[in-house]
């Protein structure tokens, strides 16, 4: 089980790699002028590229959770509600495909100041899980 766990901690903190920096690059995109093609462009390319990377990364890390999950049971609290969390997380990541596709059909209506605020959610998850992890709490 210790092979698994060690998986899915790297697959976690590449998953969050990408969690992390795709919103930025949404930041970026938002802040691009009409008249720049070949920024906005560049910056489709990255984003594009990066969520079909960090997919199959968050998809892994789901189901080492998964299995880790039913190996040591259902016990705690704290595990339910981590569980919830990375439900969220599975959610945001959905919802960043979403708007990765606003951007290449030219359909973003939000600012780069809400996409900033965007970029925090996953760090903040990420804290709380993290807390519920190491602490145990209930």
């Amino acid at each position: 089980m210790l092979v698994v766990k060690t998986l899915h901690i790297w697959m976690v903190i590449s998953w969050f790699a990408g969690l992390f920096y795709l919103p930025r690059i949404f930041v970026n995109l938002a802040m691009v002028p009409a008249d720049s093609v070949a920024e906005r462009d560049r910056l489709l390319l990255m984003a594009g590229k990066l969520y079909k990377f960090m997919t199959p990364l968050g998809v892994f890390a789901v189901l080492t959770g998964l299995w880790l999950w039913f190996g040591y049971g259902f016990s705690g609290g704290w595990l339910h509600a981590k569980t919830t969390l990375v439900a969220g997380l599975a959610l945001y990541h959905w919802h960043c495909g979403r708007v990765l596709k606003q951007f290449q059909g030219g359909g973003n209506t939000k600012t780069h100041i809400w996409f900033r605020f965007y970029n925090e959610l996953p760090v903040i998850v990420l804290l709380i899980v993290l807390f519920l992890v190491v602490l145990k709490p209930f």
